[in-house]
């Protein structure tokens, strides 16, 4: 009797359990298939929702010590992180790989990230989560850096809102990711050094450099000429075509420097009252022999790795001036005042929508294939910048 009893009760017992945990499925899989529903309408291509973002991975070029690029730089997945109050989620659409990146990677460069870090100063991506805080960007918006050091080189990143500026989203995907640096280097030494007005000529070594090629636009957009030195090469012909259909008044050759041949071109054009060095050594100096008396010669950048030399006589009969530029610090010398900053790329993208300013050119390299782009980028002779398509 007693056996009978308690199996009947423990069969009752059994299958009010049953029913109530088989309910509680049945609730469970109903919630957790709305959510997903729910996080796929948001279009979420890295599973980046707001409640998610915490557990959710991107894909990262990261370094964890200085050396050489191709042997330093992995393909590695991160956390992305939550979006905070006054931060956004970026989808990470394409990012170069400059100069600059290669000596941060290197350790040479001014300013380094604490290690472990993801490369990339400049890129654009675009918006697609925004905090509740936020004011100046929306879903949508493409944005570019503020500064360097924000390591643009992933597929995904939350960023603070005041890190970022936004862009046209309406403008060409490789000039907008090549924008914040080298066009930005470029205005800014044709503005600040000299007055320049239509007519005006100034001259530059590494002119088929990002910069180069971005002065050699802006000038012609404002009337004034452009002397460009390029090294020597096999192609000479075709990379001197290809810059004066950008723009280019004369493309010549660094020992063309040297030579009786440059009286000859200066009957067509008055003598530079701007120089423009980013190569340094021999180069600059020969640079400072044809400016005008008062003309200023500015050093961006370096790639000869040798100093600049100045003559005595340069100083003290022509009274030439001679000032370096970091468009790094420029920019963080407006961080108190954004408007310079915004004045600038307004100007630049009216210029890439009338067509007179576009990208340098550019190799498109698949982001998984990133050897290809940093081994690229440290070749010699280059005249096109790697980009990395996300």
């Amino acid at each position: 009797m007693y056996d009978k009893t308690f199996s009947a009760m423990w069969l009752r017992l059994y299958t009010v359990c049953f029913r109530r945990q088989t309910t509680l499925a049945r609730h469970l899989s109903v919630v957790c298939t709305r959510a997903s529903a729910r996080s796929n309408a948001k279009g979420a291509n890295f599973c980046h929702s707001a409640s998610l973002a915490a557990a959710s991975t991107c894909k990262a070029l990261r370094y964890h010590k200085h050396g050489d690029p191709p042997q330093v730089v992995y393909l590695e997945n991160i956390e992305v992180g939550p979006v905070g109050a006054n931060d956004v989620l970026v989808k990470m659409l394409a990012a170069p790989v400059n100069p600059s990146d290669i000596n941060m990677i290197q350790g040479t460069y001014a300013i380094l990230p604490d290690l472990p870090a993801t490369g990339g100063n400049e890129g654009v991506g675009e918006v697609t989560e925004v905090g509740h805080q936020v004011t100046s960007l929306k879903p949508g918006d493409w944005v570019i850096p503020k500064d360097a050091g924000l390591g643009t080189w992933r597929t995904a990143a939350v960023f603070s809102e005041d890190d970022l500026i936004s862009l046209p989203n309406d403008i060409p995907l490789l000039t907008a990711a090549t924008l914040g640096v080298n066009p930005c280097t470029a205005y800014r030494m044709l503005a600040d050094f000299e007055d320049l007005k239509s007519g005006d000529t100034v001259i530059q070594n590494a002119a088929n450099s990002g910069v180069g090629q971005a002065v050699i636009q802006i000038a012609a957009a404002r009337g004034i000429s452009t002397i460009n030195v390029i090294r020597d090469r096999p192609e000479f012909t075709q990379l001197s075509d290809r810059l004066k259909a950008i723009g280019a008044t004369h493309v010549i050759k660094e020992e063309v420097l040297r030579k009786p041949e440059m009286k000859d071109l200066f009957k067509t054009c008055p003598r530079p009252k701007l120089a423009l060095n980013g190569v340094g050594g021999k180069s600059a100096t020969e640079l400072l022999r044809h400016l005008q008396v008062g003309g200023s010669m500015v050093t961006y950048g370096g790639m000869a790795k040798q100093p600049v030399t100045v003559p005595v006589s340069a100083l003290i009969f022509k009274d030439l001036k001679v000032r370096g530029f970091w468009v790094t610090q420029w920019k963080r010398n407006q961080s108190y005042d954004g408007c310079a900053f915004k004045n600038m790329l307004d100007d630049l993208c009216s210029l890439v929508k009338q067509k007179k300013l576009t990208a340098p050119t550019c190799n498109k390299v698949f982001f998984e294939e990133y050897h290809k782009a940093l081994s690229g980028a440290m070749q010699p002779y280059i005249s096109a910048k790697n980009v990395l398509i996300m």
